[in-house]
């Protein structure tokens, strides 16, 4: 997905989120903005949003001399999510499409975003997932939500790949890749995470605290920007994801980043952008379960 000019503004909102939490002074946060205006011009619309959040974030990493500024979120975000595990099989369990159900669940967890939501309340969010006991899919955009395609794909893969997203998140991963296994323990599931610490994306050890290792091997793309850039992931990982058969990919940074790839991809996220929602055709808040069928998209409305 290209750069929107509706994107600038966020860029700098990026910078104070930022460096207020890496405890910038006033000054600083001052100095970091007029850095970003000296780079703006030099970026190309034509990037995706995360090459722009990977400049920021090396900018600040390198001003203030850390790089894992949500530490503490991810922590409690794997915690809580923990907590509540139990629920969520719970509702697979009672559940007449248990694929659907694991599905769902793993893309209303796709909510655990500090990138896109600075101000979430993770207790509020994973109590209002819990609450709802079902979710109307029948009133979802069917051209949104390809669950048959999806249903079919993974009937037939021998290999997945999975691209995780957001610590916390791994939890509602866990819970779809046990139903995938559930079908299929013959199934080779392989769930990617990020390299090093940018924003609240997962990494091996997130994955690990979650329990994805008991379903599926865990690996890092060699990707250090909130989205899972092929220019910067790792030659293995790059082997992996032209022989996958099935590629699920969730959460909007894999989206922006993947969104033009060549190859057939399934994206699972929740529109938590305008910019966004526009270029995937849906409102924000719509939950997304989207087929890729290789080739340059284009934006289904306009953003704004």
């Amino acid at each position: 997905m290209k750069t929107y000019l509706e994107c600038v503004p966020c860029f700098f909102k990026q910078i104070l989120i930022l460096s207020g939490k890496a405890g910038a002074s006033r000054a600083k946060q001052k100095m970091l903005l007029n850095e970003l205006a000296k780079i703006l011009p030099k970026f190309s619309l034509n990037s995706s949003p995360p090459e722009m959040a990977k400049i920021i974030y090396d900018l600040i990493s390198e001003k203030m001399g850390k790089r894992d500024f949500y530490a503490k979120e991810k922590i409690k975000s794997n915690r809580l999510a923990l907590n509540i595990y139990p629920r969520l099989k719970r509702k697979v369990n009672r559940s007449k499409d248990r694929l659907l159900a694991a599905a769902e669940l793993a893309i209303a967890g796709n909510i655990i975003d500090y990138g896109a939501i600075s101000d979430l309340n993770i207790t509020k969010e994973l109590a209002k997932i819990l609450s709802e006991e079902t979710r109307l899919i029948k009133k979802e955009n069917k051209k949104l939500f390809n669950f048959a395609e999806f249903k079919s794909a993974l009937r037939k893969a021998g290999t997945v790949l999975y691209l995780g997203d957001n610590a916390g998140e791994t939890v509602f991963d866990r819970v779809l890749i046990e139903e995938i296994k559930r079908a299929d323990k013959n199934k080779k599931i392989i769930y990617a995470v990020k390299e090093s610490p940018i924003l609240n994306d997962a990494l091996i050890e997130d994955a690990l605290f979650c329990g994805i290792d008991k379903n599926a091997e865990i690996m890092s793309s060699g990707s250090t920007a909130p989205g899972t850039l092929l220019s910067l992931c790792s030659k293995d990982f790059l082997k992996i994801y032209k022989k996958a058969d099935m590629v699920i990919s969730k959460g909007q940074g894999n989206f922006e980043a993947l969104s033009n790839a060549k190859r057939e991809i399934f994206f699972l996220f929740m529109a938590k952008c305008g910019v966004i929602a526009g270029n995937a055709g849906c409102n924000i808040n719509d939950i997304i379960l989207l087929k890729h069928g290789g080739g340059k998209r284009k934006s289904l409305k306009k953003t704004g």
